[in-house]
């Protein structure tokens, strides 16, 4: 009640102020976010910004900064496209797969056998549709980190935090709970992402490391990954990623014919089908990438509606924080692009 009420207060305040306008559907979107949030136990952080001069922009705790997971891919893609692009390599060359190679997580990079050989076209795919960990980090040693923050620091106007290895991403969690879990290898952490049950990962984990139970800093890992959230690691605010976005959606980012490249496969993008996408309505093309950790889901791309000189497009960028349960923040997302839809973003619902 507490919430509707502020939302209900946040309506007549956009309406009655000029300085504070906004679009005219932002105070029944904002009633909708607040209503969302009432009703579950996610947060809710949104950016919407409409693509070109003078476009419409919206934003929902999107100055605050989020855990970003698995978006953290795009600048990736973006880094590898632009070298690309320079003639620094060609997404034929290839790379060979090691054990030490593999992260934990979806994608088909980690049923290939030890010594596979893949092209860099082949890692590309399966990072973005399926959010591929250990793709992902064979495409960052072949770039290197510096130049993927760097870029990513130019295109989003220095809002994003820095972006690390999903190896990392790992032994800096767990590495809350003991620094030894700093020196795991990637086959180690599959290995701990067998065991379900929190209190019985945990125990695995003391195990792995040869030390008691009682040795580990936390009590939980809920403990651990809050205290590596406020690290700020791959971490940033939903209106700079929405810049990176737009710099993309608009050419900014990579010519033509990369950029093209790029959002056709977002548009193949499997991981998100219960998110936005399912949300908005057949009507609406969707070119994203989505991202997932512990109590963390995010959705974010470019939504597009009408077709030749009529085409609109908005960037979209949507996080969730607090639910344990994805399927249940999964349903936030999808509602919330029920929200977008119903409350007039994309113009009249026909």
């Amino acid at each position: 009640m507490a919430a509707l009420l502020a939302a209900m207060w946040l309506a007549g305040l956009l309406l009655a102020s000029p300085a504070l306008a906004g679009p005219a559907w932002g105070p029944a979107l904002a009633a909708e976010l607040a209503a969302l949030e009432a009703e579950g136990h996610d947060e809710i952080g949104l950016h919407v910004r409409e693509l070109g001069t003078g476009g419409e922009r919206f934003g929902w705790r999107d100055d605050e900064t989020w855990y970003l997971a698995s978006l953290v891919k795009l600048p990736v893609a973006v880094e590898l496209l632009a070298r690309r692009e320079a003639g620094a390599l060609s997404l034929d060359e290839t790379l060979v797969l090691r054990e030490s190679d593999y992260v934990d997580g979806a994608g088909p990079t980690n049923w290939a056998e030890p010594g596979t050989t893949l092209t860099l076209r082949e890692l590309l795919e399966p990072m973005l549709t399926e959010s591929d960990n250990t793709a992902t980090d064979l495409l960052i040693a072949r770039l290197g980190l510096a130049t993927v923050n760097r870029r990513a620091e130019r295109l989003s106007g220095s809002g994003l935090g820095p972006i690390t290895t999903l190896l990392e991403v790992r032994r800096e969690a767990y590495g809350w709970l003991h620094p030894g879990a700093r020196a795991l290898t990637g086959m180690d952490f599959i290995a701990l992402r067998r065991v379900e049950e929190d209190e019985a990962r945990l125990d695995a984990l003391a195990e792995r490391l040869g030390v008691p139970s009682s040795d580990l800093a936390l009590p939980s890992l809920d403990a651990a990954f809050a205290a590596y959230y406020a690290s700020g690691l791959n971490a940033g605010r939903l209106d700079a990623f929405g810049a990176l976005l737009a710099a993309i959606g608009e050419g900014r980012a990579l010519g033509p014919a990369a950029t093209a490249e790029l959002l056709t496969i977002m548009t193949r993008t499997t991981s998100g089908e219960a998110r936005l996408k399912a949300g908005l309505g057949h009507e609406i093309r969707f070119a994203h990438k989505t991202g997932t950790q512990h109590r963390r889901s995010c959705d974010a791309g470019i939504a597009a509606h009408g077709e030749g000189s009529a085409e609109r497009r908005w960037v979209l960028v949507a996080c969730t924080r607090g639910e344990r349960d994805t399927e249940r923040s999964e349903a936030t997302l999808r509602e919330l692009g029920r929200a977008l839809r119903q409350s007039g973003v994309f113009g009249p619902e026909s």
